[in-house]
C-alpha cells in the first residue's frame, strides 16, 4: 500500500463515484480506478460493489476507512507542522542570557518575537556570563547572550550591541549640570559598586586608581537594576550597563554619560557545531531590530 492509493479510496467513500474522487484528487478518472484496483488487489479483498453506476463499499471497507481516516489525519498534521516550521510559526528555542539583558530587556524581545511567531516555544533561563557560555558549549541551550568583554574562552558569537556603561545619579545631586562625568567628579562620593568577582568591577577600579580618585565603597551588588534601586534611595551613585538605564522604570534618577568610556558588549552566542536553524537565524535578525529600536543612539558606539 502506499499513500496515494489511501488518499484515492477515502475520495471514493467521501464522494461516492470515481468521477468525484478524481476530482477531489485533481487527477484523471482512470488513474483513480487504477489507483482503487492496485489497493484491493494489494489487500486481497474487494472494497467497493459496483452498483448501478455507483461504488458501494462493503462492510470491509468501512472498517478500513476508519483506519485510512486516523492515518490520513496524522499525515495532513505532519503536513501542516512542516509548513508551519518552514513558515517559523512552529518550534522551539532554549535561551540562556546574563542577568544585565535577562531580567527585563530580553523577555520584551521575546514577547514582540512570539507576537509574529505563532506557536513557537521559548525557554529562558538566566545565569552568569561564564555559565552562559559553559551551556552553549555544551550544547543544552540554542542560543546565548552574554557581556562582554570576559575572561574566559567563548564559541562563535555576533555582537548585538557595543554599547558604554553611564553614571546614575539621585535627582537633586550636585553634578546634574553636568553633560558627562569624570571620575575626579566623584572624589569622595559614597559609591555602589559590583562584587570583586565581576569583571567589569576591576575595570571600574582601576580607572578611578588611575586618576587618583577615592570613594566611599560601601555597598555591593551584582546586579545593575538594584543597584539602581539603591541610588533611587540616595546611597550612593554608580556605573551601570546601559541595557539596565533602558529598562529602569524608577524616576528618581537620572543617567549620564561617563568618561573615559567604559564599553560593555553585548553577544549572542551560537551553537558551536554545525549551521543553526531557521528559527534561531530568525531571533537573531529580530533581537538586532529589536535594540536598534530600544537602544537609544547616545548609549551605543
Amino acid at each position: 500500500m502506499n499513500l496515494r492509493q489511501l488518499e484515492a479510496f477515502r475520495a471514493v467513500i467521501l464522494g461516492q463515484t470515481v468521477t468525484r474522487a478524481a476530482e477531489m484528487l485533481h487527477i484523471s478518472q482512470p488513474a483513480a480506478t487504477r489507483l482503487i484496483a492496485s489497493l484491493e488487489e494489494d489487500i486481497g479483498f474487494n472494497l467497493f460493489d459496483r452498483v448501478k453506476g455507483r461504488l458501494q463499499p462493503t462492510a470491509e471497507a468501512m472498517t478500513l476507512y476508519q483506519e485510512v481516516q486516523r492515518s490520513l489525519l496524522g499525515v495532513e498534521r505532519i503536513a501542516r507542522a512542516a509548513q508551519d516550521i518552514r513558515n517559523l510559526k512552529r518550534g522551539s528555542l532554549h535561551i540562556a542570557c546574563a542577568p544585565a539583558m535577562g531580567l527585563s530587556f530580553l523577555p520584551r524581545a521575546i514577547a514582540a518575537f512570539m507576537a509574529d511567531h505563532g506557536e513557537v516555544q521559548i525557554s529562558l533561563v538566566v545565569h552568569s556570563s561564564r555559565e552562559v557560555v559553559d551551556l552553549v558549549v555544551g550544547q543544552r541551550c540554542d542560543l546565548g547572550l552574554i557581556v562582554l568583554p570576559n575572561t574566559y574562552p567563548s564559541p562563535r558569537a555576533e555582537k548585538l550591541l557595543a554599547t558604554r556603561m553611564v553614571c546614575a545619579l539621585p535627582t537633586g545631586h550636585r553634578l546634574l549640570d553636568h553633560a558627562t562625568i569624570r571620575p575626579e567628579d566623584l572624589q569622595g562620593e559614597p559609591f555602589i559598586s559590583y562584587p570583586q568577582s565581576i569583571a567589569s568591577r576591576q575595570q571600574i577600579d582601576a580607572i578611578f586608581a588611575a586618576h587618583g580618585v577615592e570613594r566611599q565603597l560601601r555597598l555591593e551588588t551584582q546586579l545593575s537594576l538594584p543597584m539602581c534601586a539603591f541610588v533611587e534611595q540616595g546611597l550612593g551613585v554608580a556605573l551601570v550597563d546601559a541595557i539596565s538605564a533602558v529598562e529602569y522604570r524608577g524616576d528618581g534618577i537620572i543617567f549620564k554619560a561617563f568618561e573615559p568610556a567604559i564599553e560593555m558588549d553585548f553577544s549572542m552566542l551560537l551553537p558551536v557545531q554545525g549551521p543553526i536553524s531557521k528559527l534561531q537565524t530568525c531571533f537573531l535578525e529580530h533581537m538586532h531590530r529589536f535594540i536598534q529600536a530600544q537602544v537609544p543612539a547616545a548609549y551605543r558606539f
